[in-house]
This record gives C-alpha cells, sequence and structure tokens, in this order.
C-alpha cells in the first residue's frame, strides 16, 4: 500500500476523533458522579503531564541522534500518557466540584478578598489555563497525524509536521504541570 493511501486510511479516524474527544469531553463535565473521592488524581495526572514533556524532549534528542527505535517508543509511552491523563482528568473532574483559582476557604465561592488576595497572578493563571485548553484540543489532529505520517514511511511529510507538533505538544504538557502547581493550594 502506498504511503499516501495509508496516511488517507487514518484521515477520516484522525478528524472524527479530533471532534468527538473534545465534544466529549465537554459533555461529561455536565455530569457529576456524588460519593466517589477521586481528590487523590490531580497531582497524579500533573506529573503525567510532566512525564510527558520529558518523555517529548527526550524522543527529540533521541531522533537527532539518530536512535529511531527509542524516539518511536517514546512517542508512543508519550501518547500513552497522555491518554492516561485524559482518563484521570475526567474521573476526576465528573466526582469533584469544580476549584476556582484563589478559594481560599474552599466554599466555591470567590469573595471580593480573595480575589484582591491573588491579584494579577489570577490574570496570568487564566491565561494559562485558556491557552492550555485551546491547545490541548488542538494538538490532538497534529499528534494523531504526525504518528501516522511515520507508521506509513512518509518520514519527510512526518519531520515537518513535527516540527509543529512538538512545541505545541510540549506547552500543552509543561502548562498542564504550571496550571496544577498554581491552582493547588485552592483544592478543597
Amino acid at each position: 500500500m502506498e504511503t499516501i493511501d495509508k496516511e488517507k486510511k487514518y484521515r477520516k479516524l484522525i478528524i472524527a476523533l479530533s471532534v468527538i474527544l473534545p465534544l466529549a469531553v465537554a459533555a461529561l463535565f455536565g455530569i457529576k458522579i456524588e460519593g466517589v473521592d477521586l481528590s487523590f488524581l490531580p497531582p497524579i495526572y500533573a506529573s503525567i503531564n510532566g512525564l510527558t514533556a520529558l518523555a517529548l524532549v527526550v524522543a527529540v534528542f533521541a531522533i537527532r541522534s539518530g536512535k529511531r527505535r527509542l524516539h518511536e517508543n517514546l512517542m508512543k509511552f508519550a501518547i500513552g500518557l497522555s491518554c492516561l491523563f485524559l482518563l484521570m482528568y475526567v474521573a476526576y473532574h465528573i466526582t469533584s466540584e469544580t476549584t476556582f483559582y484563589g478559594d481560599q476557604d474552599h466554599d466555591g465561592m470567590l469573595t471580593p478578598a480573595e480575589t484582591a488576595a491573588v491579584g494579577t497572578s489570577a490574570i496570568v493563571y487564566y491565561i494559562i489555563l485558556i491557552s492550555h485548553i485551546f491547545l490541548s484540543i488542538a494538538v490532538i489532529p497534529f499528534v494523531l497525524f504526525t504518528y501516522v505520517k511515520a507508521i506509513a514511511g512518509n518520514f519527510k511529510g512526518h519531520r515537518k509536521l513535527a516540527k509543529i507538533t512538538f512545541p505545541i505538544w510540549l506547552y500543552v504538557a509543561i502548562s498542564g504541570v504550571v496550571v496544577y502547581i498554581m491552582i493547588s493550594p485552592f483544592y478543597g
């Protein structure tokens, strides 16, 4: 099978996943399962984001050093970690109340005093959070198309797309850790 045929074979699936995953996650945010305590998950999935970032950086060094098999394994590992993150993230959010940045008394509401206490750091937090959310949605097709180009043997196309995918994915992984570090003092 030609390289282009292999890539076309996955095109509709990638587009479907790129639309369905964010919509499913958004829909699941409307569901709340009571009586299940998964409050231990945020530091775990933040660590998974950190490990994903590390895997991505090491994978780039591996391919630049000509270690194709190591690069391939690290990229599969990074994709697996991202899937694991997504499962834990959704599980946490469907079983927990929303945490607001600055909610020092953990009552689910921000008072003027709490807002004043966090000051301009709230702006920084929300800029990082919003960019993280939008780029985490945008990176899905990039990761999948980049991966498919590699498994189809289109290494020229893979390298070209990876130059776009890598910084976006790395930002999403690192900003996920930063968001956790910033919000963690306000968990109930």
